[in-house]
């Protein structure tokens, strides 16, 4: 005699059928960078730092993305471009900034789509920035390593790209006009040179002189 389903045992959704549990369609797996950081990074960093809380430790909160697309101010196509060049870069999708006050000298009214950004956390957050430090900063020509003075005092750092092609992501055929972007790394770091540390030991490939200048523009 089949036996009653009892309160508690899972929902019917349809006939007969039960709702699969919310483990069954969860993304399988851990991004390598936040293995490296829990596993080598945070522990490595708690001595250096002599920290046991884990929350005092540096950690990355969020990496911001962003193009500005000053000449989708005659031609829109373009800003079409970055918008889909960003969500295939980041894996997310991207939202249009605007342009804050009117310069009649660029043709730029207030309130115009003049770019686009993405705001990265969590998983994404993570692959992100495997894939920027393995994959497109190596591609970046002439490279010779980030600046490691780029930081606003509070521990986040920024870094310009000249183009997107350096990510394998796009596709040259298809996004054939070079669109710069920016990369701000947001660490919960309470100084530069916490967060400094951090980075390089993220794989950041910062400069060993603090006093040399350079990045992947």
């Amino acid at each position: 005699m089949a036996k009653k389903m009892k309160a508690g045992d899972g929902k019917a959704s349809g006939a007969g059928k039960v709702d699969a549990p919310a483990e069954a369609t969860a993304v399988v797996g851990t991004p390598r960078m936040l293995e490296h950081y829990l596993n080598t990074v945070r522990p490595a960093l708690g001595k250096a730092l002599n920290r046991a809380n884990l929350h005092a430790i540096p950690r990355l909160e969020k990496i911001v993305v962003n193009m500005g697309v000053g000449v989708a101010v005659t031609e829109k196509k373009f800003l079409e471009e970055a918008i889909g060049a960003l969500g295939q870069v980041t894996g997310q999708k991207p939202v249009a900034t605007l342009s804050k006050a009117a310069v009649s000298g660029f043709k730029l009214r207030e309130n115009l789509a003049i770019g686009c950004k993405v705001t990265l956390r969590g998983r994404r957050m993570y692959e992100f920035l495997d894939r920027l430090v393995s994959l497109a900063l190596p591609r970046v020509r002439d490279f010779r390593g980030l600046s490691s003075t780029a930081f606003d005092g509070h521990g986040n750092y920024s870094l310009g790209l000249s183009e997107q092609m350096v990510f394998p992501e796009i596709n040259p055929d298809k996004y054939t006009r070079p669109q710069g972007m920016n990369i701000t790394l947001v660490t919960s770091a309470r100084t530069d040179d916490e967060a400094r540390q951090f980075l390089r030991a993220m794989g950041m490939p910062l400069k060993k002189d603090d006093g040399d200048e350079g990045a992947a523009a």
